[in-house]
């Protein structure tokens, strides 16, 4: 076996394996990594693969999203997000140097979002519970039963029965 092929051969056999996890790994936050994880993320640093790239990219923006929110200066944020612009249109990476001129059309609202600490998830979170009571109420006839079963599922009541046809249970 030649030389440079003993240094690549681990990575190679194990090529599937080695793809999982990076997909894994890039997927969740690095101190959330497993041994394997880790080895193989630092393996796609050290690679020119696009992946790599993209990679750092993704980084560098989850960074000025953290420092924004750390130091809460709008200017400071869009200083950054500047900074960030900037690499990511000088990118080689056709879907970032697509995200670039998104972002800048839309920066100041971006950097709004960047340092405001509210999220619309607790009202995504009541449209999941009302689009569960919609499929639950389907067979009731009118739309007054469907606003009945929105608020009994979304007052989140301890005390009602799982089932109306089954016993309410003893005190």
């Amino acid at each position: 076996m030649p030389s440079f092929l003993h240094f690549y051969w681990p990575i190679a056999h194990k090529r599937k394996t080695s793809l999982k996890q990076l997909m894994w790994g890039m997927r969740r936050n690095p101190t959330g990594w497993s041994r394997h994880q880790l080895n193989a993320m630092h393996w796609l640093q050290r690679s020119a693969l696009k992946s790599a790239r993209a990679w750092r990219l993704k980084m560098a923006l989850r960074e000025v999203y953290a420092a924004a929110r750390a130091h809460n200066s709008v200017d400071q944020a869009a200083a950054d997000l500047r900074a960030w612009l900037s690499w990511a249109r000088r990118c080689r990476l056709e879907p970032v140097k697509k995200l670039a001129p998104t972002l800048k059309e839309r920066f100041e609202a971006v950097v709004r979002g960047m340092v405001d600490p509210r999220s619309n998830a607790f009202v995504e979170a009541m449209n999941g519970l009302l689009q569960q009571a919609k499929r639950a109420a389907r067979g009731f006839r009118t739309s007054r039963n469907f606003i009945a079963i929105a608020y009994v599922r979304m007052s989140k009541l301890k005390h009602l029965p799982v089932s109306p046809f089954a016993p309410a249970a003893a005190k």
